[in-house]
């Protein structure tokens, strides 16, 4: 490659994240269009190591989707924020911004099932994202602007789709790292650090005690991820630390010492994971008779003893498990809370605020781990960068969390005590993950290219805890769903499929969708009945929680009384009879209006108070015959509550005056319906009551419809 196209590379390797409170507001705007441009230039730049489109499709990590998911998913992201923020008015590629949507690879209720994509072939991935990306532009040109750039600024939807692209690069390399080399190829911008050689001797480090302040206040002048905001105050009691990360060569003496075959360093699920997986040593470790080599990004080389050991989080606990043992010391890894001491009281600077990344991070120096006495903070190395350490801390909200409204599924999904903080960032962490309030975590069975130190400490840890759901939406939808009932009224849920199952007589009962399921009361009813649900809501909080009452049964969650008097509640399955035939359901996030292809062929769609919160409803009710069968009802319950916030007045189905007259939502539903569906019953307003406190209630009437596809409904 020439050094004009080396240079032009290294320049996009090596940018900062945006300021949000500097310069003129054309200075910003140029700003955002050059990290916008450099981001998907870097992104195509690791793309580009794929030697054949073939290799987009491949599964090399079994826990995510092959590449070309990815490849398509962040483009799809800027879509679908600017569309729910309504910046844009038309979506680019529906079936694109529908098969691209959701990348939540590792919870458990992801869909991962290959029979249920039809991937497209890579140029037209291509030729979407450049459209995406020129859309980005002129949107950059002509959004209103003002400084300080917030989170109800219109550019706020376009710096969330960069930071999610960088994080993106970060996680698509780790599954490139695992691809088989033949379908690799060589790039002028990731190379390999050239330093090796022997690992240096660890040793346990003094650390001072202190008091820190974590998370940053809504005023903060980078962008940041919900999980960052709010405040927790700690004091830290002395402990030592190791000075180096673990060096793959300090590793080696664990797994010499037949550390993956002796359950007492493993944690219960570390163990089930060796009997599951049965490794011998990390992933990126590849043995080759009685000698070690090391997958880097793009190659095989001999064993750099003196990097960092990339691990998981099991592995990372047994060897200071391991350690302990050895030294009869209280060995573990260190808190969120200790990694962050130990980085304040070196006065680490903070990217974009350093000349040069003072460590391995930021893609500044390599695109590959280096040695772990590299770089010195004081006393201490690789106190950032090189790898991402592993830390005992379960990822949580700090006081005052509260959700993005675009985003509302970044990090509640990982509140779940399953998910541990990596802090520190690595070598390819560019963007908003390479500053010091970055709060990433991951299953502790998940590879990422994360490390890990050890520290000694009796300083207690926080016990975690998903107990009780606070999220006050959330917890007001659990006892909406599976709460008392109040006044004398029936569960709407429960009342919704009764009234369908009255017209369901003699008809078939295979399968049902349960549309805008919240979190799952509909579905466990419909289960009763049909030998398949499925259950979809745009929101992945609500989601949560019905998958967690499918599988465990029972849910917990905190109600206000009065004020910031709460009280506590438990609900079960068994105890509203609807424990049996849970497991013939599966539950979704999804978008109304924008259904993957396989949700089809059912004899029951039922929506429950859906369609007055949807931005196009006329889309959903246009497309919906395709996904019922002939003779298969749509059953549509609503209050008809119509607010602009949801859904633009000119989308509105009634509730207006049309031709000076006024046209009921009713009336709209038999204009949109009436060529593909027949009205089966008379509209039945079914009342419901939501609790807002324990004085305060919503007494409200849903009006259901049902209505039957008809034979010309193609």
């Amino acid at each position: 490659m020439s050094s004009v196209a080396e240079e032009i590379n290294h320049d996009v390797k090596i940018t900062k994240t945006i300021l949000l409170n500097t310069g003129s507001v054309e200075q910003k705007r140029e700003e955002i269009r050059d990290y916008l441009h450099k981001t998907f230039q870097l992104e195509e730049q690791l793309y580009s190591t794929l030697k054949h489109d073939e290799a987009f499709y491949l599964r090399p990590e079994s826990l995510r989707h092959p590449l070309v998911f990815y490849y398509g998913h962040t483009a799809t992201f800027f879509i679908n924020k600017l569309s729910l923020a309504s910046l844009i008015q038309r979506r680019v590629n529906p079936r694109f911004e529908s098969i691209f949507a959701v990348g939540v690879d590792e919870m458990s209720w992801d869909d991962l099932n290959e029979a249920n994509y039809d991937w497209p072939i890579i140029s037209e991935v291509q030729t979407y994202r450049q459209t995406v990306l020129t859309l980005i532009d002129s949107l950059i040109s002509t959004l209103p602007l003002e400084l300080p750039i917030t989170w109800e600024s219109p550019f706020w939807p376009i710096l969330m789709g960069i930071e999610h692209q960088r994080i993106h690069i970060e996680t698509s390399s780790a599954i490139i790292r695992q691809m088989p080399l033949e379908h690799l190829q060589q790039h002028s911008t990731w190379n390999v650090c050239p330093h090796v050689g022997e690992a240096p001797s660890n040793e346990l480090l003094n650390v001072e005690s202190g008091r820190i302040k974590l998370g940053k206040d809504k005023n903060h002048k980078t962008y940041g991820w919900d999980n960052e905001y709010g405040e927790k105050v700690v004091d830290i009691e002395e402990f030592s630390a190791s000075k180096y990360l673990v060096s793959n060569a300090e590793f080696l003496s664990f797994i010499k010492d037949n550390g993956y075959h002796q359950k007492r360093f493993w944690t219960e699920e570390g163990w089930n994971w060796v009997q599951y997986k049965k490794p011998e040593h990390p992933l990126f470790w590849i043995q080759k008779d009685d000698r070690y080599l090391l997958r880097t990004l793009l190659e095989e080389q001999e064993m750099p003893w003196n990097w960092p050991a990339e691990v998981n989080y099991l592995e990372a606990k047994a060897f200071c498990n391991w350690l302990s043992e050895k030294k009869g010391k209280p060995i573990r890894l260190p808190t969120e809370e200790q990694w962050q001491h130990l980085h304040q009281l070196h006065n680490i600077p903070d990217q974009p605020e350093w000349e040069q990344a003072p460590g391995n991070i930021n893609l500044e120096h390599w695109a590959s781990a280096c040695p772990v006495d590299h770089f010195a903070f004081g006393e201490f190395h690789d106190l950032i960068g090189n790898a991402w350490q592993w830390t005992e801390t379960p990822i949580s909200g700090f006081d005052g969390f509260e959700v993005h409204p675009l985003y509302d599924d970044f990090s509640t999904p990982t509140f779940d005590t399953q998910h541990n903080l990596i802090k520190g960032g690595c070598w390819i962490s560019t963007g908003n993950e390479a500053t010091k309030h970055a709060r990433y975590a991951f299953r502790r069975h998940f590879y990422q290219h994360a490390g890990f130190r050890y520290v000694e400490s009796t300083q207690p840890m926080e016990k975690p805890s998903a107990m009780y759901e606070t999220d006050t939406a959330v917890s007001q939808y659990c006892h909406f769903h599976y709460g008392p009932t109040y006044f004398d009224v029936k569960d709407l849920s429960a009342h919704c499929v009764q009234l369908c199952l009255e017209q369901l007589q003699d008809k078939p009962t295979t399968r049902a969708l349960d549309l805008g399921c919240a979190v799952g009361r509909a579905s466990f009813e419909l289960a009763q009945h049909f030998d398949a649900v499925t259950g979809i809501d745009f929101s992945a909080r609500f989601i949560r929680i019905a998958h967690q009452m499918q599988q465990k049964g029972k849910i917990h969650y905190e109600l206000i009384e009065e004020g910031e008097i709460v009280s506590y509640h438990e609900q079960t399955l068994e105890h509203i009879g609807l424990s049996n035939n849970r497991d013939n359901i599966e539950f979704f996030q999804g978008d109304a209006t924008n259904l993957k292809p396989q949700f089809t062929n059912y004899d029951l769609v039922l929506a429950i108070n859906l369609i007055d919160r949807l931005r196009t409803p006329a889309v959903f009710l246009n497309d919906i015959r395709h996904r019922i069968n002939v003779g298969g009802l749509l059953a549509i319950a609503s209050p008809y509550t119509w607010l602009e916030e949801f859904t633009p007045k000119e989308n509105w189905l009634g509730g207006i005056r049309k031709d000076g007259e006024p046209y009921s939502t009713l009336e709209g539903l038999k204009d949109h319906l009436g060529e593909h569906f027949k009205l089966v019953n008379d509209p039945t307003d079914v009342p419901f009551v939501i609790r807002d406190t324990s004085r305060k209630f919503q007494h409200s009437f849903s009006q259901l419809s049902i209505w039957q596809r008809t034979v010309g409904g193609q």
